[in-house]
């Protein structure tokens, strides 16, 4: 942590006061509890309106799996919210589901089917990673059967689904609402607190990426 730290101070000469209080005021929200994890979703609208959606509920970090389409988000319709959200794409295999499973996550996969639990109702007791369906099809078949739970939202027209962007949205909500009502320490640690700062501070600044690097090389 202290290595973190060092690096987080000499990118800090590069911010603006403005830059540098935002980051530290967001940083103490953000979380990693609840991951969105988005099955093959093509759409570069619904790609950017989701990870805005996430940012703006104070979760940092979507992982998209990919098989027949590339996860590149519209940056007009993010907002900027590119800048925050760490995108980390793996391939659309069970093996990438039991990646993530290994960090410590429940695989809850967003589809009515499988006995749902109601969103309403669901009570968030550990991390979940919550896996979204692509446009066309929803939430496929095998991740169904490997998902430890289904979750749906309640529906209450005859249109008995919401675009996927929508539904990211909700459910970012909603968890984020149950979260702060819980009492379950849900944020981030310092030194993930002080990695998440680093990223930030790289993505905010003109050629932070050449910037870091030199540093890097040169105090290693």
């Amino acid at each position: 942590m202290e290595k973190h730290q060092e690096i987080f101070e000499y990118l800090k000469q590069f911010l603006t006061e403005e830059r540098l209080q935002k980051i530290e005021h967001f940083a103490e929200e953000s979380s990693d509890f609840v991951l969105p994890v988005l099955e093959d979703v093509y759409q570069f609208r619904n790609a950017a309106a989701i990870v805005r959606s996430v940012e703006a509920c104070g979760f940092h970090k979507v992982i998209a799996l990919e098989e027949e389409n590339v996860f590149d988000p519209n940056l007009r319709v993010t907002k900027g919210a590119d800048t925050w959200v760490e995108v980390e794409k793996m391939p659309a295999t069970l093996q990438s589901l039991e990646d993530i499973k290994s960090r410590g996550y429940k695989i809850l996969a967003v589809s009515p089917e499988k006995h749902a639990s109601m969103l309403p109702d669901y009570q968030v007791t550990e991390p979940i990673a919550l896996v979204f369906g692509n446009e066309l099809e929803g939430v496929s078949e095998e991740i169904l059967d490997f998902a430890d739970q289904t979750l749906a939202i309640p529906m209450y027209g005859f249109t008995k689904s919401f675009n996927v962007s929508v539904a990211a949205a909700i459910c970012m909500y909603e968890l984020k609402q149950k979260l702060l009502k819980s009492g379950i320490d849900y944020k981030l640690s310092e030194d993930q607190k002080l990695k998440m700062k680093i990223r930030w501070a790289v993505n905010s600044i003109r050629s932070g990426e050449e910037i870091y690097t030199k540093y890097m090389r040169e105090n290693l």
